[in-house]
C-alpha cells in the first residue's frame, strides 16, 4: 500500500514576488566592491592555476604528463644521446635530450593532472593569467615561454609550525648523522681513577 503524501500548504499568492523583492532590498543596501581592474591587480590565492611554466632542467622526456593529459594538448619531441662512459672499460649511457615542450592552452582545461604526475617537479602552476591572445595560434606555447613563465611561479608555502618533517628530509638527515657519527675520532681512553682507601 503507497504511503500517502502529506497534504501540500495553499501558495499564498504573490508569495515568490515578495521573496525576490526581499533578495533584492537587502543587496540594495550592501556596499557594493568593484575589483579595479586592470589598473589594480586582483589579490589572488597562493594556489591559483593561471597558467604552467616548465623547469626545464628537471624534464627526464619521460612522456608521463603528454600520456595522462585528457586533452591532449602536451607535445614533446626528444632524441638519444649517448653518453661516454665516465671511467675506463665502463659502458656507455644513452639519455634522452629534450627537442620540444609546448602547451596548447587553447586546449588545456586547466586540471593539473600534468603537474601531479610529473616524477621529477618539472612543472609548476604560476598564477599569472594575462597571457590573452588575438591569434589562437599563439596560444601554443613552446619551451622557451614555459620557461619564461617558470620566473612568475610562487615559493611554496612554508609548513605549519607543528608539521612532520617531509620523508625526503627525514632520510636526508639520517644518513648525514650517520656520516657525522662515522668520521667523528674515538675519544681517548682515559684511565680509570685509582679507588681511593685501597690498602
Amino acid at each position: 500500500m503507497a504511503a500517502s503524501l502529506p497534504p501540500s500548504r495553499p501558495r499564498i499568492p504573490g508569495s515568490g514576488l515578495a521573496k525576490g523583492l526581499a533578495v533584492t532590498l537587502r543587496t540594495m543596501t550592501k556596499k557594493t566592491v568593484t575589483e579595479q581592474y586592470p589598473d589594480a591587480q586582483p589579490e589572488l590565492p597562493p594556489r591559483t592555476r593561471g597558467v604552467i611554466g616548465l623547469f626545464e632542467e628537471n624534464c627526464t622526456v619521460c612522456m608521463l604528463c603528454a600520456r595522462e593529459c585528457p586533452d591532449w594538448c602536451i607535445y614533446i619531441d626528444s632524441h638519444k644521446e649517448t653518453v661516454p662512459a665516465a671511467t675506463p672499460g665502463g659502458r656507455d649511457r644513452s639519455r634522452n635530450v629534450l627537442d620540444r615542450f609546448a602547451i596548447d592552452f587553447s586546449l588545456c582545461m586547466y586540471c593539473g593532472i600534468c603537474i601531479e604526475v610529473c616524477p621529477f617537479d618539472a612543472l609548476f602552476w604560476s598564477p599569472e593569467f594575462e597571457y590573452a591572445e588575438t591569434d589562437i595560434r599563439d596560444l601554443t606555447h613552446e619551451r622557451d615561454k614555459l620557461r619564461e613563465w617558470m620566473w612568475t611561479v610562487p615559493a611554496p608555502p612554508a609548513l605549519d609550525p607543528g608539521a612532520e618533517e617531509p620523508k625526503e628530509l627525514a632520510a636526508a638527515r639520517r644518513t648525514a648523522d650517520k656520516l657525522a657519527a662515522r668520521q667523528e675520532p674515538a675519544a681517548p681512553e682515559q684511565p680509570a681513577p685509582e679507588q681511593e682507601g685501597r690498602e
